[in-house]
């Protein structure tokens, strides 16, 4: 038997029950499309959070205070002791370390003259700026004043400098913060979102206002800026040492930014691999509704077969037409999910331009020969039930 043979037969075969071959194609290409687009998401997503996570440089220790210790008989004690901002500024002298900046975070209603909105505010130190990349529109960043006693200047996100002064100059300004009053001395350049957080839409004041804002007696966290080339688990072990002998125990939590993206890229790694487990659920259905469908056509053209015997065709070349019909049946879905992958590309790009959903090409590859083993797999058993009618009984058959 020729391979053109083979082809038009297939065709045929096909063309004669379009309707139930466009829905079982339609069926396994949404399969494929899903497994394609799921597992190319959640890699996306994951490489997004990631870069999230580094936008401010990737050597960074977090220091909370607070530790969660265990005792006997299965209890547990939370011991918060205050992490202060004298405890920065000694660490800020530590070898190795770039910035130390105190951080306090809140929410509260900010005005000026007649305007007046509800958002984040950022109590920082005079390193905030360089440590956290941000660059400077107008004006300066918060000087370098006495840390216990700072004057009460605040600098203002681009977003927020427009909402509550529009056009007009804000150097030099009043604004009120709560129930304090603030002279703004820097307007900042746009930056952009950290993690859901609109940076251009907060306020920086001195830590040390914050925390009389906030009523709080502890530093929300010490974030510390290391130099390149520093392991950061000896570090993390330097400073823990430091701290514990300042306080006399160890009444603080230290995080490196490595333990924290090992944790993230674990999370989202099982996500992404949920998510390609969802889109193989998808595709296991097509390739039920590829079995079926060939199943119910053995049954149908059981006379064919008889006729195909008849004029001298081997088993194994019955064979061959049904499994090739049901190769051909995955291959032309598989082809259809590209088509259906581009769309929701395309989609994707214009909805949600910060998300970069990059599908890689052995994936393509590895999809459409994946179909195609799929369709061999679902039309094996058809296929040897084709091959196994004995030529006058399928002949009879009516």
């Amino acid at each position: 038997m020729r391979l053109s043979d083979l082809i038009y037969w297939v065709e045929m075969s096909l063309l004669s029950q379009k309707l139930r071959a466009g829905l079982t194609i339609a069926g396994f290409a949404t399969g494929m499309a899903a497994v394609v687009l799921l597992s190319s998401i959640g890699e996306s997503l994951r490489l997004f959070v990631l870069q999230e996570f580094t936008q401010f440089g990737s050597n960074i220790i977090a220091i909370t205070p607070g530790k969660t210790q265990t005792y006997g008989f299965g209890g547990i004690l939370n011991t918060v002791r205050p992490l202060s901002l004298a405890d920065g500024q000694y660490l800020q002298t530590q070898k190795h370390i770039k910035y130390v900046v105190p951080v306090v975070m809140g929410t509260a209603k900010i005005k000026a003259h007649n305007r007046a909105r509800y958002t984040e505010v950022a109590g920082v130190g005079v390193m905030g700026a360089k440590a956290w990349k941000l660059d400077i529109a107008q004006g300066q960043f918060l000087p370098n004043d006495d840390i216990q006693r700072p004057r009460s200047f605040a600098v203002l996100g681009a977003k927020l400098k427009t909402e509550l002064f529009g056009n007009s100059t804000a150097l030099g300004r009043y604004v009120h913060v709560g129930s304090q009053r603030f002279q703004v001395i820097g307007i900042l350049a746009e930056k952009g979102q950290f993690m859901g957080t609109d940076l251009d839409d907060m306020i920086y004041i001195p830590a040390a206002k914050a925390m009389q804002l906030f009523n709080r007696e502890s530093l929300m966290e010490l974030d510390i800026f290391y130099q390149p080339g520093v392991k950061a688990l000896d570090l993390a072990e330097t400073i823990k040492k430091q701290l514990t002998r300042r306080h006399g125990m160890e009444d603080f939590t230290i995080i490196t930014q490595d333990d924290m993206l090992e944790s993230l890229d674990d999370i989202l790694l099982i996500i992404k691999l949920a998510g390609a487990a969802l889109g193989a659920v998808s595709l296991l259905v097509g390739a039920v509704g590829i079995a079926t469908i060939m199943t119910i056509t053995v049954s149908e053209r059981t006379s064919e077969i008889g006729l195909l015997r008849a004029l001298g065709l081997s088993a194994p070349q019955v064979r061959t037409l049904f499994l090739a019909e049901a190769t051909f049946l995955a291959m032309v879905s598989g082809l259809l999910g590209y088509f259906i992958v581009f769309i929701a590309l395309i989609f994707s790009k214009l909805a949600f331009p910060a998300l970069p959903i990059d599908i890689s090409l052995s994936v393509l590859i590895g999809s459409i020969f994946f179909s195609a083993i799929i369709g061999l797999l679902a039309g094996i058993y058809p296929a040897l039930k084709a091959a196994k009618l004995p030529p006058i009984s399928a002949l009879r058959t009516e």
